[in-house]
């Protein structure tokens, strides 16, 4: 559901995520770590970076470093970064309309169901939750969800 710029640029700051607190990776290393074409990767870490969400050094032992807690950032405002309002999604079928419950197209119910748990997704999830798997091996992500389900049960 993402650009490729959008996943680039999510992959790239997972990957500074899980760097020591303060510690920066050069681009050509992070280009790797990735799987990112480094000249394409260079283009997003200038957007990154004069958008606040990175830091840069020069010299020795220099690089890109997060320049916010990674739990702080959450994966709408990269996306939206680098889609604008693209980053939620309208009518599936792209009607003319205003497709809404009172005007839906044809597959709106579905639809609707399909982008209300994509937005809370790519809403409440931050880089912290993506970026580290637990001790079991599971992506802490889909540990957060199982506790909010089991919260709004009882």
């Amino acid at each position: 559901m993402f650009t490729a710029t959008s996943e680039y640029a999510l992959r790239a700051l997972v990957q500074l995520a899980r760097q020591p607190q303060g510690e920066s990776v050069l681009g050509k290393d992070l280009a790797e770590r990735a799987q990112i074409p480094a000249n394409y990767l260079s283009k997003i870490l200038w957007s990154l970076r004069n958008a606040g969400y990175l830091e840069t050094t020069r010299g020795q032992g220099g690089g890109y470093r997060l320049a916010k807690d990674p739990e702080r950032i959450t994966l709408i405002e990269i996306v939206r970064l680098f889609e604008g309002v693209t980053a939620e999604p309208g009518c599936l079928l792209g009607e003319q309309h205003e497709c809404s419950d009172k005007t839906p197209c044809s597959a709106h119910a579905a639809w609707k169901k399909v982008k209300e748990a994509y937005l809370h997704f790519i809403r409440s999830t931050t880089l912290a939750d993506i970026g580290e798997p637990d001790s079991s091996g599971k992506i802490k992500v889909a540990r957060k969800r199982a506790t909010e389900v089991s919260k709004r049960k009882r």
